[in-house]
C-alpha cells in the first residue's frame, strides 16, 4: 500500500512540473499601451499581478498609431490603451474592438517645455517664429498623438506651416522628450506627465489650448486569448488604486 501511494505521489509532482509552465503561459496578459502611459502603467503593473496570481502582464509601449498598425497586422494583444480616441475609432471602425467596451479612463494635457537652461530664451508661442529658435521636437503626427494635438494646435493659430521648416519630427512622445531633457531642441511639445517626468532637465513654458482634451480611451480586443483576464486589467485601470497611480504621475480623471 505504502508503494502505491509513493506511487501516486510521485506521479502527481510530475503532473505538477509539466503543467506549471503552460499554466503560466496560460495566464499571459499583454497590454499594447501608448508611450505616455509607461510610467503609470508601469506602476499599475504590479498591483494587477498581486490582485491576480498566477498572471504576467506583458507591458508594449509605443505611439498609439504604431500600436494600431500592430493589431492590424495581426500581433497578439489582450488589451489596447490609446493616447487619442482616433487610434481607437479605428480598431472600432476595422473590427477589432467592440465600441461597447471602449471606455475613457484619463486625459492628460499638451504643454510646450523647454531643455532646462532655454538657450532659446523661449517663453511664448509666438517666440517660435524668431531666429533664436532653430529646431522645435513634435510626434510625428501622422502616428504620435501629441504630434497630432500639436499640429491642430498650430494650425488653428496660422503657425504649423511657418514654423514646419524647424521641426525635428519623433517616433513617440518620449523620444520628443528625450531630445529635450539632452538639449538637442530649443523647444519641443509633449504632454504634461512626460515634462514632469524629465524633472530639473524640462520646464514648461505654456500649456496649449485644445479645442477637445487629450483623452485616453481603453478596451479588450476582440481577438483576445484571454478576455476574462484582459477585461479584468481593464477594470483595474479604472478602480480607485488604478486611478491613484494615474493621478500620481500627473494624469486627470476624465
Amino acid at each position: 500500500m505504502k508503494r502505491v501511494l509513493n506511487s501516486l505521489i510521485l506521479s502527481c509532482a510530475c503532473m505538477v512540473l509539466v503543467l506549471a509552465p503552460l499554466s503560466a503561459h496560460a495566464e499571459e496578459l499583454i497590454v499594447s499601451a501608448a508611450a505616455s502611459l509607461t510610467d503609470a502603467f508601469t506602476d499599475i503593473e504590479p498591483g494587477f499581478e498581486k490582485a491576480n496570481p498566477g498572471v504576467d502582464v506583458v507591458m508594449n509601449f509605443a505611439a498609439s498609431g504604431a500600436l494600431y498598425r500592430q493589431i492590424e497586422q495581426g500581433a497578439p494583444a489582450d488589451v489596447f490603451a490609446s493616447a487619442n480616441p482616433k487610434w481607437m475609432q479605428k480598431a472600432v471602425d476595422n473590427g477589432f474592438v467592440d465600441k461597447a467596451n471602449v471606455v475613457t479612463f484619463a486625459q492628460n494635457a499638451l504643454v510646450l517645455a523647454v531643455p532646462a537652461d532655454n538657450p532659446a530664451g523661449v517663453k511664448s508661442l509666438d517666440d517660435l517664429k524668431g531666429d533664436a529658435v532653430k529646431s522645435i521636437g513634435i510626434g510625428t503626427p501622422e502616428t504620435v498623438p501629441a504630434g497630432q494635438y500639436a499640429k491642430s494646435a498650430l494650425t488653428a493659430q496660422k503657425l504649423y506651416t511657418t514654423l514646419e521648416p524647424k521641426m525635428i519630427f519623433g517616433e513617440s512622445v518620449r523620444q520628443v522628450l528625450d531630445y529635450l531633457s539632452r538639449g538637442e531642441v530649443d523647444c519641443g511639445f509633449v504632454y504634461k506627465t512626460d515634462a514632469v517626468k524629465a524633472g530639473d532637465a524640462v520646464a514648461i513654458v505654456a500649456e496649449i489650448p485644445l479645442e477637445k482634451p487629450v483623452s485616453y480611451p481603453i478596451a479588450v480586443l476582440k481577438n483576445s486569448t484571454n478576455s476574462k483576464m484582459a477585461q479584468a486589467f481593464v477594470d483595474y485601470v479604472q478602480s480607485e488604486e488604478g486611478m491613484t497611480l494615474l493621478e500620481a504621475r500627473g494624469f486627470k480623471r476624465p
